[in-house]
């Protein structure tokens, strides 16, 4: 069996655990209560079952867990005679990086423990931030998901990661504000990231990847609008966190030790659209004299269903948006410096087009 072959096993089996993980979920916190209720700050307007964070984190944690201990005790001594040399062959480096793996596990489990807490009785976002920081900076420090593009010192490429893997962490909270848009673009993202892993010849971040991006899709089955299921913060911490490890650990600039240094760029632009979507509203928020961590509808998925698109409508526009600038992304190992800028002008484009529609809602939003 390859590397290939393992890949699309691994795609459908954490999609199709998901998915009936996800329906188990549904039905389970409908019974107990366990819901979101249409509030002011909030664009639903019915009773939508949460939890399914639950689903997802368990997915992603039950094929790591149960790949470390495939590894340990049937492929590294050689048990299982039908998988080929190429698989083989990465199974000690993979024991070797299983302190840091049980390092990251801890920190989905706290940041999904975090979430689901907050969903039940709602936390400061003082005491979320700081817990946030701290599991950020356990990852980057003792398991070494952390930035070290010319950056010497650890602690120093440490606080910098910290800082980066709160950010996206929150980005996608954010984004987790209408049916299907925080998990569909997390697999647009993960895919970009897939590829670039690819590029480089990462099997194991690879293999991450792909298994965040099957959890998802098995998840989105149920949340694509109308959703029937949120994934609240439980689901939307973990997600933020596992992005931003995908972002560190993936190698953009090895082949271009002795070339162009911009793939490392490729972060920043496949999440261009989620980015500026964070910004746009804390900006706005702390305008409007409010703390950027309290929810509302000023969002620009909101901005579009006020400008008349469906939820359908919204969320696929988000797709194409992130899509568009996630395509260009890839291209960044390919092109020349000018290639690079082009890439750069055409996502600025694609952000002052989105500006653009959210001006018009601004404006219809004040005629009306």
């Amino acid at each position: 069996m390859s590397l290939t072959q393992l890949a699309i096993i691994l795609l459908a089996a954490s999609l199709a655990v998901s998915a009936a993980l996800t329906f188990i979920v549904k039905k389970t916190t409908t019974r107990l209560g366990f819901v979101a209720r249409p509030t002011e700050d909030r664009y639903h307007r019915s009773v939508i079952a949460l939890g399914g964070g639950i689903a997802i984190v368990t997915t992603i944690l039950s094929f790591l867990i149960a790949g470390i201990l495939i590894v340990k005790f049937l492929i590294e001594p050689g048990r299982l005679s039908s998988l080929n040399e190429s698989v083989t062959i990465h199974a000690t480096g993979f024991i070797e990086k299983i302190p840091q793996l049980l390092i990251l596990l801890g920190c989905i489990v706290i940041l999904f423990a975090l979430g689901f807490i907050d969903d039940k009785i709602r936390l400061g976002p003082s005491l979320k931030l700081f817990i946030q920081f701290a599991v950020a900076f356990a990852a980057a420090f003792f398991a070494d998901i952390r930035l070290e593009f010319f950056i010497q010192s650890k602690l120093l490429a440490s606080f910098l990661s910290c800082f980066w893997i709160v950010l996206i962490i929150n980005v996608f909270n954010f984004l987790d504000n209408m049916d299907g848009a925080a998990a569909g673009i997390a697999v647009i993202v993960a895919s970009i990231l897939f590829t670039a892993a690819a590029v480089s010849g990462q099997v194991f971040i690879g293999g991450l990847a792909i298994l965040f991006i099957g959890s998802l899709l098995g998840f989105l089955i149920f949340n694509f609008p109308p959703a029937k299921i949120f994934m609240g913060d439980a689901g939307s911490l973990p997600i933020g966190f596992l992005l931003a490890v995908l972002t560190l650990k993936t190698t953009y600039y090895h082949q271009a030790g002795q070339g162009p240094w911009y793939p490392v760029l490729i972060p920043l632009i496949s999440m261009a659209v989620p980015l500026y979507d964070f910004v746009t509203v804390t900006l706005l928020r702390l305008s409007q004299g409010k703390s950027p961590f309290v929810g509302d509808t000023q969002h620009f998925s909101h901005r579009l269903r006020k400008l008349g698109l469906s939820d359908t409508q919204t969320v696929l526009t988000l797709y194409l948006a992130t899509l568009a600038t996630g395509i260009g992304a890839t291209f960044l190992y390919q092109v020349n410096r000018y290639g690079a800028a082009l890439i750069l002008v055409q996502t600025l484009m694609i952000l002052a087009i989105i500006a653009i529609l959210e001006t018009t809602t601004k404006n219809d939003g004040s005629q009306n």
